[in-house]
Order: C-alpha cells, then structure tokens, then sequence
C-alpha cells in the first residue's frame, strides 16, 4: 500500500495528552547563581521532559514499530541551497584534473599542521623553525630539537610513527628529560648528515622545551604556502557519504589523512550518526585528486562529486534534508491505525521540537555546559565537558597528560588539551573549534525554546492564534523563502514550506516578526502555522502573552539573566548574539509512505548512494561497507527502539500473538513502513517519528525493546 502527501491542508484543532512539566517553577533564591553537580557524578541518560519535550500535536493513538534497527533504515541527503538534492553520485575527477601522483600524502606545510594537532603548539613551532634551519643554513649547522617531556608512551609511540610516514630525512628517539625522570623525543637529521653534538651526545635542548609557560600564539597558517592554478576557485567542493559516523567524527578521519585541522572544512550543517548520510563539504586548496585517494582507506566514509568552488560552506547554508526512514517490525491494532496516525502527521504537523539529538550524548548535557558558560563559569565549564572520563583530571591539574589517551572522534576533549594553558581555563575553551563552542549555548537557547513551546500548547492549544502571540507578518522575506527543489527520481517539486530555522537569521528576517494584536485576530489575518517563538538573543522579540515568562523564569533558575551578561565574551554570551525565531509546528514537506512486508532482518529495504552507485561502476566501490546491523544499542539520542508488547499507546493496549494484529510476531511475515519526507534546516525526523508512533526518543527508551 502507497500514500502520498504532496499539499499542506491547514491545522485542525487539536487536543494534549501529556500533562505540563512541574520542573518548570523557579525555586526559592533563584536570583542566585546555579551550582553545577560535580562532573563525575553517574547520570541517567537525558529523558524528554528534561529538556522540555512533554506534548504531542495530536491526540490520535500511535502504533509500535522499531527506528535504525540497522543504520541503513535512517537514510539522510542534504538539500542543498539550490534547491537540489546531495547524493554521492560519481568518484571522477573534474575536468582537466589528474590523479595526483603523492596518492594522498601530505607536503611539509600540511605534515606541519598534522603535527600541531598531535604535539601542540611549542612542539609545532620548534619543528617548524627546525626545518627551516636545515632549509636555510645547509646540514652542518643544525642541532637536534628535543620536544616537550611525555610521560605516555602511547603517544610517544605515534609521535614517532608520524615522523617515520611524513618526514623521510628525520629520525627520532626517546632520551630522558633534563629532570631525570620524564621522557623526551628527540628529532634529529639520518645518519650521513652532520649534525652538532653536546658534550653528552643528546644535542643540544631548545630554549624553554618542556616549559609549561613557552608557547608562541600565532597560529599557523598553510594556505598561502600552497601554489594553486588561478583558474580554479580555491575550495573544492564535494559529497560526503558516510555510514554510521557523525559529521565531526568523519571530516576528522579525513582531515587526520589530509593533515588538516577539523576548522578546516566547511559544512552546512552536522547529519545523524546511526544513519546513512550525505551533505556537502568543502575545503580550502585541496586538489580532488588527493581527496579520491583517500576512498580506498577510509571505513564508513566515501567522497565524491567534486567541483572547484569560491567560496566554502558555513553553517546554515542548506535548505534541510531529505529523509528515507524504514519502521521495522510494527504492530498495531489494524492497518486502518497505521493509516490514521500517518494522515494525522500529515495533517496535524509535529511540535516543532528540538530532538534529544541537540542537547548530546554524553555524561553532561549541552544545555548544562551552555548553563555554566553563560554564567562565566569556565572552570566549571571544562569540568562539564570533559566529565568523568579519566578519573578527576583537575584534582591533578594536569589536563593534557590525563586526555593524551582520548579517541581523536573526542574533537572537543582533545581540543582542550592542545592548547597546555594551566589554569587558564577561558583559552582552554576557546582552543574549542568555534562551531562546536557555539553548540553549547545554541543548545541552552533550544532547551529554553522547547519548554516554550510544550507551555504554549498546553496553555493556549495549537487550533488558533492568541493575542501577544509572535507571528511572521505577512509578505514577510521569510515567508517568501520557498524551496524549489527536484527529486532526481521521479522529478517532483517539493513544496514553498522549506524555509530555513535556524539559530541566526538575517536581520530583516528578525524584523520581519510582530506581535498578534486583537485586530490581527478580529481579520483572522494569521493561522496557527504562522505562530513562532523566539531563540532568546540580544534583537528578538518576547511573546507578549504568559509564554514569555517561562524564558526568564527557567533562566532566573539556572543563574543567568537573558537581557545582560556578566562577562565580556561574546561566543558565551545570548545578549553578544541576534537570535532568531523558530515555528511552533512543522508538518513534513512533500510526504511518501509505503507500506512493506518482509522476512529477513539483513535484508536492506532501501537502497543508499552506494548501493545505486555500486550498479553503475561496480569496479570503483568496495563491497558495502558493512551489513548495517548494529551489535550494541546506539548512544544517539534519535529514536531506535519502541514499546515493549505489555506497555500501552496512548490507552490503546497492543496485543502482538493476536493473529488479528498487523505484522504480529506469530507470522513469519514481517510489516515495515517506509516514509519519505522533507524537512526544514534544524527540524528532527525524530520528533516527526514520536508523534506518529506516541513514543519517547529516550536513550532508556530504545533499550526497552531488542528486536
């Protein structure tokens, strides 16, 4: 069975299953600041109500059914600015373009950079001015370098791995530190070469090695070291593909083999990891041909599609995604359920929250780290995110030792370390790549949104527009932001709802926004699809209704004033930012669903690029890269798991032996559904899936079912 949703009919009145959270009052001495528990205390996994998701748009009863029982059943493509759809569709090289015959390596400059990110900075700079001695004054002139003492013989083991791969006239051992106890790598030029000896044989130290106060803070930068064809825009352009690795974690791989930083790439937005994905990238002065040399060596990860472009891409820069979603093993009282739950999605649209997805996956939330960075708290800041990992790292005071063993995927915990400034715990977290600082307080301004928005439908209900409502004007710039977009395979155009939510909007964008007024709602000039709420930020407006004092009143609480701040850093601060506006409901864009049996579990109900891609040039792609199946219970915050068989749907009990039940256990025939729909930017699939299953998106929730 098909369906198809290709208009948007307007909202009917709704009703609200779920009771107002009482977390929501402030307690007695609020005007205080808030005291964050101590990082390495246990906590339980963030529920939804935690972060404010306590409503559904509708009160039609859901059905059971299991979310990214393989990755491979959450498929994403990014829809571009344009209007069209990312796929990985060609490994070619542009025109005029050939294989580059260093198959991947890296020049001095680039092996430079690499070199930062695993020694720091003092050691990068040392080596750097090492190379350039050897450059400018000949072999018989210089003395060996002697690098910062390490006590981890782990990473003194990489350390030496790196100079054996990257540069072939140097050789490196370990010598003990001047204090006889810790110790050093020494660099040195190959046997044949001359070099100037100690007395001890050691070579002589570099002045202010092993000195936790020698830093130099200009950065380095490669760009201009690079000759490029003035023919060609200076980025390169291309599709990332990846299975079951989050955006961070994959440009960090490749940035790791190209030896550039993670601040080097340019992205549209960050894609889910327990799925199958595609987006654009972009990166400075990289020839495509080196980028096509990585295909062979990379796992879960695949580029493509490459263009030479102007300029690179910034966060924000996409219309939204396009999603393939497969519900596996569902169960309802009778297809006519499953048909009436989907047109309700249809119809009703979900509350427009943000997923748990936002707010993180590790032992802190995001929301908690934004709370303490808003507040200046930057000591506190650090313990949040580097958690209890390590035992207490700042009981010891030394954060770089006690984070040498963390996974290079910790992008932000290894960025902590780099920077080496003891007790200066501000330059710690701005050695943080920018776009993941700015997640932390994004992500307090999207926990303030959601409990806004859970109070704005419980209080006023979504069927109309009350007075002090925030409404878009009409004809505004925002509105007339339609998308344009066609799929390349049946060449239908999706619908002028795709308009971009997101965290910063252009100025007349914010301008665009008043507030519903009595002679507003006397012409019936607005619908409940035009009501907004607001990302709090220095130039957005409050609702001028009861809604507004559920910002100030969760603020007041967590110590922090949202009209002024108490510190002068502007990435840590909602007053240094514009803010924005984000709409209360969202109904899914050009809507497709099929419903589907099946019996095998492996078998893959849809095809990704690379499936397509392999029927084309079977020669150039490997084997799928894995089987999809997942042995242990994801810590992605989407949804993956359902109801067990005794718990109930919104009263409605699911009987799974009955032989009356759809795709019931007892039948060797399985049910799945599989939905196609389009989103804004910054809108989750996986609020879309909890209203039309009545489900949590809870990590504790997905480990209450394995199918």
């Amino acid at each position: 069975m098909r369906g198809r949703h290709l208009l948007s009919p307007l909202l009917s009145p709704l009703s609200y299953p779920k009771p107002p959270s009482s977390r929501l009052a402030p307690r007695r001495g609020a005007s205080h600041r808030a005291v964050a528990p101590p990082p390495a205390a246990h906590r339980a996994p963030l529920s939804e109500p935690d972060v404010g998701i306590s409503r559904f748009a509708s009160a039609l009863p859901g059905f059971r059914g299991a979310l990214k029982q393989r990755y491979s059943d959450f498929v994403v493509h990014e829809v571009a600015l344009d209007g069209s759809l990312v796929r990985l569709t060609s490994f070619d090289l542009p025109d005029g373009e050939c294989v580059d015959a260093k198959e991947g390596g890296m020049d001095e400059a680039q092996a430079l950079e690499s070199f930062r990110l695993l020694c720091g900075d003092a050691d990068c700079e040392a080596l750097r001015g090492f190379l350039e001695r050897v450059s400018e004054g000949g072999d018989s002139d210089v003395s060996p370098i002697i690098l910062s003492a390490d006590a981890d013989k782990t990473h003194r083991s990489e350390v030496h791995d790196f100079f054996k791969r990257n540069f072939e006239a140097l050789l490196t051992d370990t010598v003990e530190h001047s204090d006889g106890i810790q110790r050093c790598i020494r660099v040195r030029l190959k046997p044949g070469r001359r070099e100037r000896k100690d007395v001890d044989g050691r070579g002589r130290n570099r002045k202010g090695a092993g000195s936790s106060g020698w830093r130099d803070d200009k950065p380095f930068d490669s760009r201009g070291s690079i000759i490029w064809p003035d023919h060609l825009g200076k980025f390169i352009r291309f599709h990332l593909y990846k299975e079951n690795k989050d955006t961070q974690e994959a440009l960090g791989k490749i940035g790791k083999m190209l030896g550039l930083q993670p601040r080097s790439f340019g992205f549209a937005g960050t894609k889910d990891k327990r799925a199958v994905t595609t987006q654009q990238v972009t990166v400075f002065k990289v020839q495509a041909s080196r980028l096509v040399a990585l295909n062979s060596k990379l796992i879960g990860i695949k580029v493509g599609d490459f263009s030479y472009v102007k300029e690179g891409l910034a966060l924000g820069q996409l219309m939204g995604n396009r999603f393939t979603i497969t519900l596996r093993s569902v169960v309802a009282e009778s297809e006519d359920v499953i048909k009436a739950a989907l047109d309700g999605l249809i119809t009703n649209g979900f509350i427009n929250y943000y997923g748990l997805q936002r707010f993180g996956s590790g032992s802190v939330p995001n929301h908690q780290v934004g709370a303490a960075l808003l507040r200046g708290e930057w000591r506190n800041a650090v313990q949040l995110i580097l958690g209890p990992r390590e035992g207490d790292i700042l009981e010891h005071g030394d954060i770089g030792t006690a984070l040498r063993n963390f996974p290079r995927y910790l992008i932000t915990e290894r960025a902590i370390r780099l920077k080496k400034y003891p007790g200066n715990y501000l330059q710690a977290l701005m050695a943080i790549p920018r776009t993941l600082r700015l997640m932390y307080v994004h992500s307090y301004q999207s926990y303030l949104w959601n409990h806004a928005a859970s109070m704005r439908v419980q209080k006023y209900g979504i069927s109309r527009v009350v007075e002090g409502d925030l409404v878009y004007k009409k004809e505004s710039p925002f509105e007339q932001g339609a998308l344009k977009a066609t799929s390349e395979d049946d060449g239908q155009t999706m619908s002028s709802e795709m308009n971009a939510c997101c965290e910063t909007l252009p100025e007349e964008m914010i301008q665009s926004v008043k507030i519903a007024d009595s002679e507003d709602l006397s012409k019936s000039l607005y619908t409940f699809e035009d009501v907004v709420l607001p990302l709090p930020g220095s130039e957005t407006l409050f609702p001028g209704n009861e809604v507004a004092g559920i910002y100030h009143e969760i603020a007041i609480k967590d110590g922090i004033n949202l009209r002024e701040s108490v510190h002068g850093v502007e990435d840590f601060s909602i007053t240094s930012m514009k803010g924005g506006y984000r709409r209360v409901i969202q109904r899914p864009i050009d809507f497709e669903w099929d419903l589907i049996t099946y019996t095998d579990e492996k078998i893959p109900l849809v095809e990704t690029d690379l499936d397509v891609l392999s029927k084309t040039k079977p020669l150039e792609v490997n084997e799928l890269l894995s089987d999809g199946i997942s042995s242990c219970t994801s810590h992605d915050s989407g949804l993956e798991a359902s109801l067990d068989a005794s718990e109930s749907i919104n009263g409605a009990s699911l009987v799974v032996a009955e032989a009356k039940s759809i795709g019931s256990s007892d039948t060797l025939e399985k049910l799945a559904i599989k939905l196609a729909f389009t989103l804004p930017a910054s809108s989750y699939a996986t609020m879309a899936i909890r209203e039309l299953m009545k489900t949590s998106t809870s990590v504790a929730h997905q480990k209450t079912l394995n199918i």
